[in-house]
């Protein structure tokens, strides 16, 4: 039988909580804002369905370019190209160290 080829395929582990961490996150996450140029690390929230990118950006890091409406812009590279995804502030969260 053929495996699906779905958007969320292959993430049973990547993107499933913890039975503590089950239900929604909480709402500062979302009320948070990024100021252009502030680095961000991608961790995407499942229980979020929109604005979530693709599984394969999952722990990259990248830099905040601009907003378009609640989402933000973030670019990064990947095996040496520029990648630009949009993603909502769920998905994302502050680089630590900083």
């Amino acid at each position: 039988m053929k495996h699906s080829v779905g958007y969320r395929s292959r993430t049973r582990s990547l993107l499933s909580k913890r039975s503590r961490e089950a239900g929604l996150s909480p709402i500062n996450r979302i009320l948070r804002d990024y100021a252009e140029g502030e680095k961000v690390t991608v961790k995407i929230d499942p229980s979020t369905l929109k604005g979530m990118p693709h599984r394969r950006f999952q722990g990259r890091t990248g830099v905040v370019v601009g907003k378009r409406g609640r989402a933000y812009v973030v670019k990064m590279y990947m095996g040496g190209y520029e990648k630009t995804i949009i993603t909502r502030p769920e998905h994302i969260r502050p680089l630590e160290g900083q």
